[in-house]
């Protein structure tokens, strides 16, 4: 197995145990979009278990000291990036910021918040990627701002076909701790969900508009 495969599913494990990650193919949740959905996902939770986010902490700071050797900066995605940012810059020895959604309408109308100068090599720290959209934002910022997006990392990506697309259209280079299919293998492994949900769960994934999964 190699490191990042180790990797992988050792937060595939941590996330699952503390229902950070939490699949529930036959009572699915239902997203803002009205999307029925079997997994629900909330990477803060990692920040309330220490062991955990040690081990959060420390893979991020691992894989991008290998995949971004040459960053000088980590910058958060607003608001649950931003923790996970921190903690990883004050393991690298990095300077860290982060972006706000939008600029504020008080003070010096700040959207980057921290310390940038032009031409810095910036990593983005972000917990979730699933369509890319926040973490395209944050980068078109950072870019207009001058700096130069080395890429983006986050703990988990649900590896959606629109989300791969947007970030290949919009020329960033991405990479995370965990994805769907290694949490969707380990949950089957470990008994949080039947072997039989698996293929439904991917086809989600495929295609999360379509929700014949549900009587598969």
């Amino acid at each position: 197995m190699s490191n990042r495969d180790r990797i992988a599913r050792t937060i595939a494990e941590d996330l699952l145990k503390i229902k950070a990650v939490f699949l529930r193919p036959e009572e699915p949740f239902t997203w803002a979009s009205g999307i029925k959905s079997p997994i629900y996902c909330d990477n803060r939770l990692t920040l309330t278990a220490p062991e955990v986010r040690t081990d959060v902490e420390t893979s991020l700071a691992e894989v991008i000291a290998e995949m971004f050797p040459d960053a000088e900066v980590l910058m958060g995605t607003a608001t649950a990036g931003i923790a996970h940012a921190a903690i990883t810059a004050h393991l690298m020895g990095l300077p860290m910021g982060y972006v706000r959604s939008g600029a504020k309408d008080h003070g010096r109308g700040n959207q980057i918040e921290g310390r940038l100068e032009p031409g810095q090599k910036v990593v983005v720290v972000e917990d979730l990627i699933s369509t890319g959209g926040s973490c395209i934002d944050t980068v078109n910022v950072l870019r207009d701002a001058g700096a130069e997006v080395l890429g983006v990392i986050s703990i988990m990506t649900y590896g959606m076909k629109k989300g791969i697309d947007r970030m290949a259209v919009a020329d960033i280079e991405w990479t995370s701790l965990t994805n769907f299919d290694v949490v969707t293998e380990v949950a089957a492994e470990q008994g949080y969900i039947g072997q039989d949900d698996k293929a439904r769960l991917i086809a989600f994934r495929n295609d999360p508009a379509d929700e014949s999964w549900i009587t598969k």
